[in-house]
């Protein structure tokens, strides 16, 4: 049995997709917080359980007969993600569980600039004394992200974002296509991955210069001092923690953290990773 955590989200859904690819359904389950959200799974044969990473029992019972649990990271910084991650860790741990998979990041470590990705290499260190053997994700930085980040200035033609550094801005659909290919062949990763990354790592100014060549449209790149970037997400009600991961976002990639390509991921899923200029095409469009 392999069960997949936040199966409601991008990353999750995808990846039992593409496990539904390569394993049979029974061998499937998901630990979600709701379960009607993903009815349609259970209609094709996966196990679907109530799971809530602050509710060990819950996690008990959603983990039951686990071979593996690929942990999919929360969407939050700080201790109260790392400590989600151990309750979660623990719970599979004591399901029984012969490996616990975990959605890490390309540049998880305790000096990173970027908080979520010092929370990442706190969860790697519960990892390594778990007791079980584990494998990392190291996923490169969702494409989606930049794209979010570059919103406004689609219609306004101004990206206008504190100075960054290039980043392999890779595509969820590729991150989870090789999350199944490691769920389905058990042990090909231990410990931490090799990062998996697109091919190209590419500034804001490349995204501007990609966007004008794709709409014929003029963009500019302009680079925000990062108080007023600061100010401008407080003023817009962004709460102080989730402005703080932001700015990490840029003075991380400013120090090269998330430049990083490796052809990992192209072996994995048997082909070249999307490119962020067929994701930004297909936005636009």
């Amino acid at each position: 049995m392999l069960i997949v955590t936040g199966a409601t989200g991008r990353l999750g859904r995808q990846t039992v997709d593409r496990l539904l690819d390569r394993v049979p359904a029974h061998r499937v389950g998901v630990s979600v917080r709701d379960p009607r959200k993903v009815e349609p799974l259970g209609a094709r044969g996966v196990r679907v359980r109530e799971g809530c990473f602050t509710d060990p029992q819950s996690l008990a019972h959603a983990f039951e007969g686990a071979t593996q649990v690929l942990i999919v990271s929360v969407d939050q910084f700080g201790e109260e993600a790392v400590q989600q991650h151990r309750t979660a860790i623990e719970a599979a741990v004591k399901a029984g569980a012969r490996r616990v998979v975990y959605t890490s990041h390309m540049a998880a470590s305790p000096a990173s600039r970027f908080q979520a990705c010092r929370d990442h290499a706190a969860t790697e260190e519960i990892l390594r004394s778990c007791g079980a053997p584990y494998t990392a994700l190291r996923n490169g930085f969702y494409a989606a992200s930049a794209l979010q980040f570059l919103g406004p200035a689609l219609d306004s033609g101004q990206v206008a974002l504190p100075e960054d550094g290039p980043v392999s801005w890779t595509a969820h659909a590729d991150l989870a296509e090789a999350a199944a290919a490691i769920l389905a062949d058990e042990g090909r990763y231990d410990g931490p991955t090799p990062p998996l990354t697109a091919t190209r790592s590419l500034t804001f100014g490349d995204l501007a210069t990609l966007a004008a060549g794709i709409t014929g449209r003029p963009f500019t790149r302009t680079a925000v001092p990062d108080d007023v970037f600061r100010r401008h997400l407080a003023e817009a009600g962004v709460p102080a923690d989730r402005v703080e991961g932001l700015m990490g976002v840029f003075t991380a990639a400013r120090a090269g953290e998330f430049a990083a390509q490796d052809p990992t991921l192209a072996a994995l899923i048997g082909r070249a990773p999307v490119d962020l200029a067929a994701s930004l095409r297909e936005q636009l469009a």
